[in-house]
């Protein structure tokens, strides 16, 4: 599958954002998708995923309870609504698709499980 994200920009701390992830011709069938951020010189860090199979969704505690993911219900387009961002949010954003397996909290941040890889989107969020 081909993953196209979108969305990313520049906002204000305390603004919103929502991030998108396109499958190019197909739909989000059993899989895990998940998001990923880089800064540079960092590791790359896995802050949610969702299983398509029965939304099961998990989220890094840098993020929970201020982005949510979500997936449409033609099951070809994955979101990340990012509400209440901060400086620290600042990176590259990557969506990853894993087929066939769910997210599960033990594995969903490994970043080698991911077969699929979208370009990544800029986010920046000024103070």
């Amino acid at each position: 599958v081909q993953l196209q994200a979108s969305g990313g920009g520049l906002v204000q701390a305390g603004g919103s954002l929502v991030l998108s992830c396109a499958a190019s011709g197909e739909v989000f069938d059993h899989y895990a998708i998940a998001w990923f951020r880089q800064v540079p010189g960092k590791e790359r860090e896995a802050i949610s995923c969702i299983t398509t199979r029965d939304d099961t969704a998990y989220y890094a505690d840098s993020v929970k309870g201020r982005f949510t993911v979500s997936m449409d219900s033609a099951k070809n387009a994955v979101f990340l609504q990012m509400n209440d961002l901060k400086p620290e949010d600042t990176a590259v954003y990557y969506c990853a698709a894993d087929h066939g397996r769910p997210c599960s909290g033990n594995y969903y941040y490994q970043v080698d499980r991911y077969d699929h890889w979208g370009q990544g989107t800029l986010v920046t969020v000024s103070s």
